[in-house]
């Protein structure tokens, strides 16, 4: 699962009362068949918890770190195949403070894992990473699928939403304004497709084709339609350009991206909350 949302949304404060380290105002929450926040032991070492910031003792290796740690669990994973899973087996007796940026985040998914958790906490485990190490991450992440283990991904990357998830929600000053899978999100799966292209010089959005006319709107020199019959308007779009001798430079035609879908529904909510719905903070 991936939580969406922008800066000050919730998603912070919605996932530490999920985790059981914020005290809720109001509301009820089931996480692993119990309120996190009167859960006891057995629920904690059932989850696992990456944090935006960790600090692991820097002068310890990976694998006394993680030897550390399973020390507070009953049956901790072996700590072998956790640093394995994490991608770290050339740098298992290396210090962690000589470790990269990218490499410390994965040992702190190991720290999470040690205790062979059900559900894992990531949150926004990414954030501030150079594109090759986001990807490395990634297939760490991926990799949990393999264990079985649920991930709930709180993250502001669309990318990483998309590559990652089987499902999304979106939220937004505090409430929940879509949720499903991220082809299907915000009735993403059934919109129409997109058409853009630059606008020929010395043409109007009144010269094109009829068809395409009449639902074009011109963006940065660019022209946009979202189409309801994008095989017929193409058709006649090529025909028009070849009987003018028109080269349409950057013609693409798209379904509505993650992205898309994310900018519209939390921009729907750029002002104050409808009456009667308390935000999360």
């Amino acid at each position: 699962m991936a939580f969406l949302g922008p800066n000050g949304a919730g998603k912070t404060t919605t996932t530490e009362i999920l985790e059981g380290f914020r005290v809720r105002d109001a509301g009820e929450v089931e996480v692993l068949g119990e309120d996190p926040a009167h859960a006891d032991r057995d629920w904690r070492e059932r989850i696992g918890v990456v944090l935006q910031q960790c600090r692991m003792t820097p002068q310890l290796s990976v694998r006394e770190t993680l030897d550390l740690y399973a020390g507070y669990y009953r049956d901790p994973r072996s700590v072998p195949d956790t640093i394995e899973l994490v991608g770290l087996g050339e740098k298992a007796g290396a210090r962690a403070g000589s470790l990269s940026g990218g490499q410390q985040r994965r040992l702190d998914v190991a720290v999470a894992l040690i205790g062979n958790p059900e559900l894992l906490f990531l949150d926004e485990p990414t954030t501030g990473f150079d594109p090759t190490a986001r990807r490395q991450a990634w297939e760490v992440i991926a990799n949990l699928r393999e264990l079985g283990t649920t991930t709930f991904l709180t993250t502001h990357y669309m990318e990483e939403a998309q590559a990652l998830a089987d499902r999304a929600m979106i939220i937004a000053r505090g409430e929940v304004v879509a949720e499903g899978r991220p082809s299907e999100l915000g009735g993403r799966e059934g919109d129409p497709p997109t058409l853009s292209f630059v606008l020929p010089l010395g043409l109007g959005l009144s010269d094109l084709p009829s068809r395409l006319a009449a639902r074009a709107r011109l963006r940065g020199g660019s022209v946009e339609a979202a189409l309801d019959e994008p095989a017929a308007t193409l058709h006649e779009l090529s025909g028009w350009a070849l009987e003018r001798g028109i080269e349409l430079e950057g013609l693409e035609l798209r379904r509505p991206s993650l992205e898309d879908v994310y900018l519209r529904l939390t921009g729907q909510l750029d002002h104050d909350p409808p009456p009667g719905k308390a935000a999360l903070g």
